[in-house]
């Protein structure tokens, strides 16, 4: 892609430093124009890293600025809606980090708003850009025949914080808005179902389809929880969904497909070892265990240049809002199915 997307970042925070910053300066396809944040500290130290010019600390300069093509929101979530309101009003294409929203009305309004405004969004779920999970994609609807049953598990484990110190780089932050964070961050329920639930349910939406009902239950050790659902699909397969929080050691993460004609097994590594998920994928009609082997492998890079194809009309944008609205669905449905103790349907 020769004519590149012009994008701004809007929130320069810990998960734009190690992942999307690093991405945009490889992917092809991307050019990275300007950085906002509400720091001027982060935002500057930010700017000079990556030899930025234009540094804003309010978002509605950048959405003003007839340079800036597209805008990348990396901000917490509380300020999803109102910063994607503020860009499809503006006109601007949209990446936005899981989930799009916080809740199912304002993730709603913002598929509405798509529509209307005939611009792209791109939901942050960069899962979707690994290329071990498009083979099994892949594989599920090509190999396995009638899908019958699947398992899902998303494990964050005990030693996350000193790989993160091993793998990241050194960030800029600003210490009174990290104490603000911290307080909306110890909401540990709402806050982890949010942050790895969107993975999770996305990861199964993608690979299986939509979602009938799904039945919850929940528990909490502290700052640890853990919730376990059973999921019957549109398609009349059923499965489970595990998230934990934490566990001892290394965490862990994947799905298991079984369908009347093969099966496959999906091991997902933490995102910034940017390593493809490996897989076992075995077909009864070839009678064979296959395991790709795929070299590009960066999935927030893949990510950044998906981004530029829809842009550029080249692709559809994956997952769009449509997916975000649903991923946030479900994440409405297990805590009203927690709560009421009886199952939900979507």
């Amino acid at each position: 892609m020769t004519d590149r997307v012009r994008v701004a970042l809007v929130g320069c925070g810990r998960i734009a430093q190690v992942a999307h910053l690093p991405a945009l300066e490889k992917a092809n396809g991307i050019e990275l124009v300007a950085v906002c944040d509400p720091s001027e500290h982060v935002a500057l130290a930010v700017a000079a890293r990556y030899g930025i010019d234009a540094v804003h600390i309010e978002a509605k300069e950048v959405f003003a600025d007839p340079g800036v093509e597209a805008v990348l929101i990396a901000a917490p979530d509380r300020f999803h809606f109102d910063l994607v309101e503020d860009a499809l009003e503006a006109g601007k294409h949209v990446l936005i980090e899981k989930p799009i929203a916080s809740t199912v009305e304002q993730a709603a309004r913002l598929v509405e708003m798509v529509a209307a405004a005939g611009v792209t969004l791109q939901v942050g779920s960069m899962k979707r850009h690994d290329p071990g999970l498009q083979f099994t994609r892949r594989f599920v609807r090509e190999k396995v025949g009638e899908v019958r049953s699947f398992n899902a598990w998303y494990r964050i484990g005990s030693l996350r914080p000193g790989i993160e110190a091993t793998l990241f780089p050194r960030t800029f932050d600003d210490p009174a808005a990290r104490k603000v964070e911290a307080e909306f961050k110890s909401d540990r329920e709402r806050y982890l179902l949010a942050t790895h639930g969107s993975h999770v349910f996305d990861t199964v939406r993608y690979l299986l389809g939509e979602v009938r009902s799904v039945t919850a239950t929940h528990r909490g050790f502290g700052r640890d929880h853990v919730w376990n659902l059973l999921v019957t699909m549109a398609s009349g397969a059923i499965g489970t969904a595990t998230i934990t929080v934490d566990v001892p050691g290394d965490g862990a993460e994947g799905i298991q497909v079984f369908g009347s004609l093969g099966h496959s097994t999906t091991h997902t590594h933490f995102p910034f070892f940017r390593r493809a998920s490996d897989v076992l994928a075995y077909s009864s009609e070839d009678g064979l265990t296959v395991s790709p082997v795929p070299d590009d492998t960066d999935a927030y890079e893949r990510q950044a240049e998906a981004f530029a194809s829809a842009v550029r009309g080249e692709a559809s944008p994956d997952p769009d809002a449509a997916d975000g609205l649903a991923a946030v669905r479900l994440i409405d449905a297990v805590q009203r199915s927690v709560t009421s103790g009886s199952e939900v349907e979507l």
